[in-house]
């Protein structure tokens, strides 16, 4: 859900800002610097984890007790999953037609922790209805995306997280496909595990519909899949 279809990011830097009453981030491009080490109160310590349900969010300059502190504010937001932004918009009106023309079984998988209000799945729900998506199934998990994909028996999973992707291919039989907006070029063992990267759902879309109208009418359904996402065959050897 997040980073795929909802900007949390946007939405998490804006509360932490207000939180913390300062700018809280930095240029993706500037390296961070011994000082905001420096910084880090003696109580963020290992010790005490930023809860796992926490994605990274690399434009967020914080120590672990200030991500721990966001997280907790995070919670007492009423109804808080259902106000973010689209990151396509469009996107999920497009999908959901999608799924309904060629057939498509589609769930969305989260790690989203409750907050005041409605459970998570249905404040997930909502938001993907108010998008243009229908009766959408919405799974609140932890653990391994990888066996949740085996155990679902998922065809293809679309993730924003390389680390999610790569349990996917490993623990299933599923085939991996991550969004990665950024410019910078998807590790090579990613490459030849089988993960493939597109830059937005919308190109990802466009591979499955090919995908798609390919094992209507012929075999080679996975292979097709490695050519569309630019990876190599597997060795034979």
């Amino acid at each position: 859900m997040d980073g795929v279809f909802a900007d949390m990011e946007a939405e998490l830097i804006r509360q932490a800002e207000m939180l913390f009453g300062q700018p809280m981030t930095r240029r993706l491009d500037e390296p961070a610097t011994e000082s905001d080490d420096a910084e880090a109160p003696p109580d963020a310590a290992a010790d005490d984890p930023v809860p796992d349900f926490a994605p990274p969010v690399p434009r967020l300059i914080m120590t672990a007790r200030q991500q721990r502190r966001l997280w907790h504010h995070i919670e007492t937001i009423e109804n808080f999953w259902e106000g973010l932004a689209e990151l396509e918009p469009g996107v999920l009106r497009r999908l959901a037609a999608l799924a309904v023309e060629r057939r498509w079984e589609i769930i969305f998988l989260t790690k989203r922790p409750e907050t005041v209000g409605a459970t998570a799945q249905v404040q997930t729900q909502r938001w993907l209805q108010s998008k243009g998506f229908l009766l959408p199934s919405v799974f609140v998990v932890q653990g391994s995306r990888g066996r949740i994909a085996a155990a679902l028996g998922l065809d293809i999973v679309v993730d924003d997280r390389g680390d999610n992707c790569l349990d996917v291919v490993v623990d299933s039989k599923a085939r991996a496909i991550l969004v990665r907006r950024d410019a910078g070029q998807l590790p090579a063992a990613a490459q030849r595990l089988g993960v493939g990267a597109v830059k937005s759902v919308a190109d990802c879309l466009d591979i499955l519909i090919q995908v798609d109208s390919a094992r209507r009418e012929e075999p080679g359904v996975m292979a097709r899949v490695r050519r569309l996402l630019g990876l190599k065959e597997p060795s034979s050897t």
